[in-house]
């Protein structure tokens, strides 16, 4: 069976239909199948509800498919960066299913493990737990939480062979396998395809059992969410080199070997980056 499709739009063609449940991996902009997103929104496909940790930012990523009014509903944890879902929220033009973060993943493993529901503790005596069954284990309460089946999972890996075995990247794992493993019909984007047998197996993150269709995009933009830079701390030049003539003065008189040399550590200009 050739899993491999020469475009995302192939890829989705068939499979994506108005008002699916779908599953979206990703955080933030980190590890979501871009080329898939942009598909989705050539196709015009509406109605959608889509479980995603969160919706992308203001015209990139999930945020795109807000802007066409393809999506009616999220299922979510974290919304924060995105105005536009604030706007088309508070309107009463977007439907919000808020999810704590670690109950929306189990929910998402759960569907992928063949487990219809799960207990847990998060969310009780909160908006989260209303009307939802409660019940005691051990002393404690705990609310029940049902698994998601989301028709479609749309999620992006590092590596695939043709199988659809598949390796991601770092951070970018996330939300990914869970998604993937939870829909009906899972699609992947990668950045590169190889031969079966080329992952060696202790290094396959999902099997191929769990992917439907495979599409390559080896350069995806890979968008940075929030860039921040933290300034170099002052150095007193006049300062360091007082005290460096001093160590040298001590060292002519007692013997270099004696001396401990003080360093002085100049901090770097860094960037903390999120999208890889």
């Amino acid at each position: 069976m050739n899993k491999v499709f020469p475009t995302a739009k192939a890829a989705l063609q068939g499979v994506v239909q108005d008002g699916q449940l779908m599953a979206v991996g990703g955080f933030g902009l980190c590890g979501i199948p871009e080329a898939l997103i942009e598909a989705l929104k050539d196709s015009g496909t509406k109605d959608l509800t889509v479980i995603s940790n969160n919706a992308g930012v203001d015209g990139f990523g999930l945020g795109k498919l807000l802007e066409t009014r393809q999506i009616k509903k999220m299922i979510s944890s974290y919304v924060g960066e995105n105005k536009e879902f604030e706007r088309q929220y508070l309107a009463g033009e977007l439907e919000l299913e808020f999810t704590p973060q670690g109950t929306l993943a189990e929910k998402l493993r759960a569907g992928g493990a063949g487990i219809p529901a799960f207990f847990t503790k998060t969310g009780v005596g909160t908006q989260v737990a209303e009307g939802k069954e409660l019940r005691e284990f051990g002393g404690e309460t705990y609310v029940m939480e049902h698994a998601l089946l989301p028709d479609v999972a749309l999620v992006k890996a590092d590596v695939a062979d043709k199988s659809g075995n598949l390796r991601f990247r770092l951070t970018a794992r996330n939300f990914n396998p869970a998604a993937a493993m939870a829909g009906k019909v899972c699609i992947v984007e990668v950045e590169r395809l190889v031969e079966v047998g080329e992952i060696a197996p202790d290094d396959v993150h999902l099997p191929g059992i769990y992917v439907h269709r495979i599409v390559v995009n080896p350069t995806p933009e890979k968008r940075i969410e929030k860039r921040t830079l933290s300034a170099a701390a002052p150095v007193d030049v006049a300062a360091a080199k007082e005290e460096a003539q001093a160590v040298i003065a001590q060292a002519a008189a007692v013997g270099a070997d004696e001396v401990a040399v003080p360093k002085v550590d100049v901090p770097a200009q860094t960037t903390k980056t999120e999208g890889a």
